[in-house]
């Protein structure tokens, strides 16, 4: 806790924790509400797949754009534009909701725009991240951030189930207004180093230097790969809406505290974070909180008991948070401050991949397998995937403490 008032006595992490909660809560909103919507008009689990696949395309297309452009140019400036075009997204919705659709395309048309802004946004604003405090503070900002995330995670499902009930078009109106709120926060951050901008021309070998330098740096190829095999078959959150409509038999409320539980479960483990937290085996600490991961996604695939399910969420989303504040501390402090858009771009496509293709993942499983062999094949498939990485990863198994990892040095010829 005193490390925590420590690194809030900088301006600069106060003002990018206040811009990530309001984007982070009125993003929540957006999601819980659009993915409800969609269902609530087609009443088909592989529509939600397709949304999925739609916001997480741009990010694998624009991969080599956005880290280079990350790393160009002021990260400040970046992340506000794309913010606003997050803002005329919700704005859209907003349009298509109350011109009462019955299609899922005006939906998917929104969601390739939104995963488009977010493919440009996130690198920016992510690499802004370890500039904003001194390099030994870097770690308490990433738990602080989550924290942050967290909390959004959990105000943000339940006023989308809340206005949902008002009417969508009312819960895309607040989902804007909460983005374009965070917007101006950007602009005012100052960085406490100053950013190391690449002075590289735009070519193909200096977009792909992100690529090349996750290919051959062993730790952060695996922490980042970990996150997406094993979010990828464990999505299981993409789902909650079936899941509750179809296996629990529950309303719009309790649909919101449903959706809202992976982010109390997660809110638990900050808390936990904060008063032990990691510090000594870093990596086999990853490794068993993603097996608990997987183990928490089959309890939710097979039970039709709300309160079991909602138990299944929190624990599976607390593993998660000791894996995301793992993997955002290692990536960071294993990345030279000159690469950190373009690898930072890397990892977005890889946790979009994660999120966004798993939720595609589940909704075509779900088709195929129905929702409870789906949701709980994934989960063990996502228990194998973390001992294979024991197994065939050991310079990830073998980390002990975050100051183990740095970035490697360049070779001398």
């Amino acid at each position: 806790m005193a490390d925590a008032r420590r690194v809030l006595r900088h301006r600069s992490v106060r003002l990018y924790l206040t811009s990530t909660a309001l984007a982070a809560v009125g993003l929540n909103i957006f999601v819980t509400v659009l993915f409800k919507h969609v269902f609530d008009i087609t009443g088909n689990e592989l529509d939600i797949g397709w949304l999925g696949l739609a916001q997480f395309l741009p990010a694998a297309f624009l991969v080599l754009v956005s880290g280079w452009v990350a790393d160009r140019f002021d990260r400040r400036r970046i992340s506000f534009a794309f913010m606003i075009v997050r803002v005329v997204c919700c704005l859209a919705l907003v349009a298509v909701a109350r011109s009462e659709p019955t299609s899922i395309w005006p939906f998917l048309f929104v969601a390739l725009a939104f995963g488009t802004a977010d493919a440009m946004l996130n690198p920016a604003r992510r690499s802004m991240a370890p500039l904003i405090a001194p390099v030994d503070e870097f770690p308490q900002v990433i738990a602080l951030w989550t924290a942050t995330f967290t909390a959004s995670s959990i105000i943000g499902p339940v006023l989308g189930g809340f206005i949902y009930v008002q009417g969508p078009d009312v819960a895309y109106l607040v989902a804007g207004a909460l983005q374009l709120a965070a917007a101006p926060f950007l602009l005012l951050i100052r960085f406490e180093r100053p950013q190391e901008r690449s002075t590289g021309r735009p070519t193909l070998g200096n977009a792909m230097e992100g690529l090349r330098f996750v290919r051959r740096t062993p730790i952060v190829l695996a922490a980042i790969s970990l996150d997406l095999f094993a979010v990828l078959f464990g999505g299981a959150v993409a789902l909650i809406p079936a899941v509750a409509e179809e296996r629990l038999g529950v309303g719009d409320i309790a649909y919101g505290w449903l959706r809202a539980a992976p982010g109390i479960g997660a809110a638990v483990m900050a808390v936990v974070l904060a008063v032990r937290p990691v510090q000594r085996r870093v990596g086999p600490t990853l490794l068993w909180v993603v097996a608990i991961f997987g183990a928490g996604t089959v309890v939710f695939g097979v039970t039709t008991s709300y309160a079991v399910a909602f138990v299944a969420l929190v624990v599976l989303s607390g593993a998660d948070m000791v894996s995301m504040f793992i993997r955002g501390s290692i990536v960071p402090l294993a990345t030279p401050n000159d690469q950190l858009g373009r690898v930072s771009a890397v990892e977005g496509v890889f946790i979009g991949a994660s999120n966004e293709l798993g939720a595609f993942e589940s909704g075509v499983a779900a088709r195929a397998f129905g929702l409870p062999w789906a949701i709980a094949g994934g989960g063990a498939i996502t228990m194998l995937i973390a001992g294979s990485f024991a197994i065939f990863f050991p310079t990830l198994r073998k980390v002990d403490r975050f100051s183990d990892v740095k970035p490697p040095q360049p070779t001398v010829v």
